[in-house]
């Protein structure tokens, strides 16, 4: 039976940053989005008001800036190796993440079968954000669940990757996962736990457990 690898990106893919604070940085506002992950990574505000703060932050935002903070962001060492074994192999792997889909979406040329994220006005902006279209922790596992049906797998047949409390919902109905440079948030809840900056390193974790 074929696996489906399920990967979160901030903070998992992306090593101690998020795809907002890459983003930030080609504006010069790091500082105001690192703040904003602090927020949202203690519970201070949700998922919508994030997006919205976020989005109000982004008001000069070009494609050029999403495309230079994708190029230069400090991604895991291997993902396209790790991608591309899992597809030799048979295996799906998809991309889920609560940042932006037009930075998320970026991974299937890197050789994910599919990448989910929160769908933001078009770049640059001309629209607010509608929270309808933000996505949580829990719209992971539904998310999760749309591409075990397109893929022909059962949630069984599922590995989570991810770092963070917005993973625990993910982990938390399927039966491998690997906690990526995690947070306290991920404690006890993890099959495996990986910390450094190879994505092949963690992948070895569950490949032999085919």
């Amino acid at each position: 039976m074929a696996r489906l690898h399920l990967f979160d990106l901030d903070g998992t893919l992306l090593h101690g940053t998020s795809a907002p604070v890459e983003i930030s940085r080609q504006l010069g506002l790091e500082a105001e989005a690192v703040a904003l992950d602090e927020a949202i990574g203690a519970g201070l505000i949700g998922p919508p008001e994030y997006a919205t703060q976020v989005r109000a932050l982004w008001a000069d935002l070009t494609e050029a800036h999403v495309a230079a903070a994708f190029a230069s962001a400090p991604w895991l060492s291997g993902i396209e190796d790790v991608w591309a074994r899992i597809r030799g192999s048979g295996d799906y792997c998809a991309v889920v993440s609560l940042s932006p889909s037009f930075f998320v979406e970026r991974l299937t040329v890197w050789g994910a079968h599919a990448a989910y994220g929160s769908r933001f006005p078009a770049v640059p902006f001309t629209e607010p954000v509608d929270p309808t279209r933000i996505l949580s922790a829990a719209a992971k596992v539904l998310i999760a669940d749309r591409l075990c049906e397109e893929f022909g797998v059962e949630r069984a047949d599922c590995v989570a990757y991810g770092d963070s409390m917005s993973d625990r919902d993910l982990f938390g109905v399927v039966p491998v996962s690997v906690a990526v440079n995690a947070d306290r948030h991920l404690a006890g809840l993890a099959t495996h736990s990986y910390v450094g900056r190879d994505l092949r390193e963690a992948y070895e974790l569950v490949c032999p457990a085919r």
